[in-house]
């Protein structure tokens, strides 16, 4: 889209970015003029105070920049909980939540698994963003009766050992991502540099670690064909797989197998910014005050997992996963007739399931150790595409 537009940031919004500016370009000097666009996306993201989720902006629902499924209705997490149920049955356990948004999800599957008599000893939430913690215990303690709350604990870093079931809703697709592009000469790097006004700007090189191109360099791509790959999203997927003793990792978000997320077609890559509610394609625009994601590679997330001793469980899209959970027996708790309460509902179930909208796009992938199969895959399961 054409950036000129977007909503124009406020005064006090322009002064943040242009902290975190400030900081980007000193990095890039103190790295010889040069730095991965893997590092700029993590400051970009993830610096203290400074980063879009470090700091304290609204970033969910409408007066944020995206609406996640959790935000929009309950429905999502209502359904999630009947498949974490059965595998918190087998196993025992707690959860653990990664990046936990607003504190949506944690609220609606507490309330869920109270009314099942099947709550867990304790929901955990792993948040590396103190701004985002804050806002997480603020909302939950308003939302939660005092029981409950006392059930969930915040962690700094992923416990040694873990039984039960990790949760990940749109939380691969913010880890920072490397981005390269397959040249005549060879493969490229892309990273940030600074122009001779001293402003950001993205500049390639020679690429020098090859494993960043590995599995994709056997691929018959066209020249100049750019994407991304994320060392960092296996790398957590492998960290998980060590720590969990029995039970399963469930990834949900956005994305596709290695085939075709690197489709010759596709040849500008996945990476997109979020700003407002719009969409566009200028990671350097505003850092601090928009969203900069990429699409999963679920092959990878696959090939970690197994790695590292896990079973692959299940992939499949979100719209199947949600079915074969049961949310239509869910929906059917509010009377169609009840038209104030249901068409609402409808609404928000069509967008999780639509084709056209999140269903076919939103992908359930899950990893376990020691459980049985899961309801969840049990129709339309596409493991065999990875």
């Amino acid at each position: 889209m054409n950036i000129s537009a977007l909503p124009v940031p406020d005064a006090d919004a322009i002064k943040h970015s242009a902290q975190l500016i400030a900081l980007i370009r000193q990095e890039v000097v103190d790295a010889g003029g040069w730095v991965s666009f893997a590092r700029y996306m993590e400051l970009a993201l993830y610096a203290p105070g400074l980063g879009y989720y470090s700091a304290g902006a609204q970033k969910f629902g409408v007066a944020g920049d995206f609406v996640t499924a959790p935000e929009m209705t309950p429905l999502f997490g209502q359904t999630l909980a009947r498949q974490v149920m059965a595998v918190l049955t087998q196993t025992g356990g707690s959860i653990l939540e990664l990046g936990a948004g607003r504190g949506k999800l944690a609220a609606v599957m507490l309330e869920e698994l109270q009314l099942a008599n099947a709550l867990p000893e304790r929901y955990e939430i792993l948040e590396v963003s103190a701004g985002l913690r804050s806002v997480q215990q603020q909302y939950l303690q308003s939302v939660l009766a005092p029981a409950l709350y006392a059930r969930v604990a915040w962690l700094d870093s992923l416990p040694e050992a873990f039984t039960g079931v990790v949760l990940a809703n749109e939380v691969l697709d913010a880890v920072p991502v490397h981005l390269v592009r397959k040249e005549e000469a060879g493969w490229q790097e892309l990273g940030v540099a600074l122009n001779q006004e001293g402003n950001l700007m993205l500049a390639s090189r020679p690429l020098v670690d090859a494993g960043l191109v590995s599995g994709i360099e056997v691929l018959a791509l066209p020249e100049y064909y750019q994407t991304e790959t994320s060392p960092a999203a296996r790398a957590l997927v492998a960290s998980l797989a060590q720590c969990l003793q029995e039970g399963v990792l469930l990834f949900i978000d956005y994305g596709f197998p290695r085939a075709e997320y690197y489709h010759p077609q596709r040849h500008q890559g996945t990476l997109m910014c979020h700003y407002r509610h719009y969409a566009h394609q200028d990671p350097l625009l505003y850092p601090g005050l928009q969203d900069l994601t990429a699409h999963v590679d679920f092959s990878a997330v696959a090939e970690a997992g197994i790695g590292n001793g896990l079973h692959l469980l299940g992939y499949c899209t979100q719209a199947q996963f949600l079915i074969n959970c049961g949310i239509t027996e869910l929906m059917s708790r509010v009377p169609a007739h009840d038209l104030m309460r249901y068409a609402p509902l409808a609404s928000a179930a069509q967008k999780l399931l639509s084709p056209a909208e999140m269903g076919e796009l939103f992908k359930v992938i899950a990893l376990g150790r020691h459980v049985q199969p899961l309801s969840g895959f049990v129709r339309g399961d596409r493991s065999h595409t990875l």
